[in-house]
């Protein structure tokens, strides 16, 4: 438990089904963050809007915490997207009966580090 974790943001309750958001997590896993960033400006899925506005907050305060880093020293050392609470919602259907719509939540939590060895 000595060794630095890194530094780390989360963002809770996002209305996005985790299944769908985890495939954009996956591409930028193990890259540096302004290479990260510039892939997931490019990607066109909600996922990576999400993913992207979590990982800002990780770079700031991973620069916050220590003056002397620079964006280009860091790294996604961890992304992780858990499962939230689901809405229920009722979905009408035909001759007066009804199904269960469920809206699914997940929690990003992307943790930065900086790299070692250069």
């Amino acid at each position: 438990m000595s060794e630095k974790t890194g530094y780390r943001a989360v963002s809770k309750f996002l209305i996005a089904s985790p299944t769908k958001v985890r495939p954009v997590a996956n591409v930028v896993k193990q890259k540096t963050c302004s290479e990260a960033m510039a892939i997931l400006e490019n990607m066109p899925q909600k996922g990576a809007r999400l993913i992207r506005g979590t990982m800002k907050s990780a770079i700031a305060n991973a620069l916050y915490a220590n003056k002397q880093l620079d964006e280009d020293m860091l790294y996604v050392k961890e992304i992780r997207i858990d499962e939230g609470p689901r809405l229920k919602r009722v979905w009408f259907r035909a001759r007066g009966r009804a199904d269960m719509l469920l809206k699914r939540m997940c929690h990003i939590t992307v943790v930065v580090d900086e790299k070692a060895g250069e």
